[in-house]
């Protein structure tokens, strides 16, 4: 595996790996891997030739009191993981090289970045469109690949690629993967790592209400009683706070007050610790 921190290095390497027509597919993180990572990378290889990852943790996605100087780097081990799991490239850029001097260009995606972690993280989705298409531009990647457990980054990014006529990727070419889950049905995060172990069992209880509320939901009980229940259960697992407990279309994101068998999903964001956990689920 290459590991490459120059954006020049990087392209000489991506043109070498589609010499005849090879197929690049393609992994965005910023690092901390865990099983859900490394599920997207071995998808990753079952759709393409090559396997490209990145690591890079964008400042422009964390707001002022948020935990970027704390969020977990251990590069060495990340790259070891990767690796193992046949990645051909590594693209680790560091901020200057994704940011040089006298940057002055935001990509900003309305409607779906307006709700949700957006209306409770102000600017956080406009560093993630931005970051991602950046990314996208610089790898030029066949298929790119993202995990369905934030459903709204995944929205944004395919929203974003749809409406700027990206080629490579093609919006239809953002693939989501099904949220990986540790035994208990906690949704796998970096975040986790905040977490003490008492802590981590409470966590485990936001999924299991999650569940109970889709059951009722699915089962024709009234959405906002089903939702209130749902919220009520979760604080009374030990979460501090509930940032929201929504159901939404699953492509534009619109607040939901009935069901009525749409696609949907009930999105989650409740605070436990140090930590902030999002987590979503299918309905119907």
């Amino acid at each position: 595996m290459q590991t490459i921190n120059r954006l020049e290095d990087l392209r000489k390497a991506v043109d070498a790996l589609k010499i005849g027509g090879k197929t690049i597919a393609f992994v965005p993180t910023m690092g901390a891997l865990h099983e859900g990572h490394l599920t997207l990378v071995r998808e990753a290889r079952a759709r393409a030739d090559h396997v490209v990852a990145s690591i890079f943790v964008n400042p422009r996605q964390f707001g002022p009191t948020e935990d970027l100087d704390a969020y977990p780097r251990r590069m060495a081990a990340d790259a070891a993981l990767l690796e193992a799991e046949g990645v051909a490239v590594l693209w680790a850029p560091t901020v200057d090289q994704m940011y040089p001097r006298g940057y002055a260009t935001n990509i900003s995606v309305s409607g779906v970045s307006d709700v949700a972690c957006g209306a409770s993280r102000p600017g956080h989705f406009d560093g993630v469109a931005t970051v991602v298409c950046k990314l996208f531009n610089q790898v030029r990647p066949d298929v790119a690949l993202f995990g369905e457990k934030d459903w709204q980054q995944l929205a944004v990014i395919r929203r974003m690629a749809r409406d700027l006529d990206l080629t490579q990727p093609y919006a239809d070419d953002i693939i989501g993967v099904e949220t990986v889950r540790e035994a208990s049905g906690l949704a796998m995060s970096s975040r986790n790592q905040y977490l003490t172990a008492q802590e981590r069992d409470q966590a485990a209880q936001m999924s299991a209400a999650m569940r109970r509320a889709i059951a009722a939901i699915e089962g024709g009980a009234e959405l906002e009683q089903s939702l209130d229940t749902m919220k009520a259960e979760i604080l009374a697992a030990g979460f501090t706070s509930v940032d929201y407990g929504d159901l939404r279309d699953a492509d534009t994101l619109e607040t939901l007050f009935e069901w009525g068998g749409r696609k949907a999903r009930l999105l989650v964001a409740a605070r436990i610790g140090a930590a902030r956990l999002i987590d979503n689920m299918s309905v119907g």
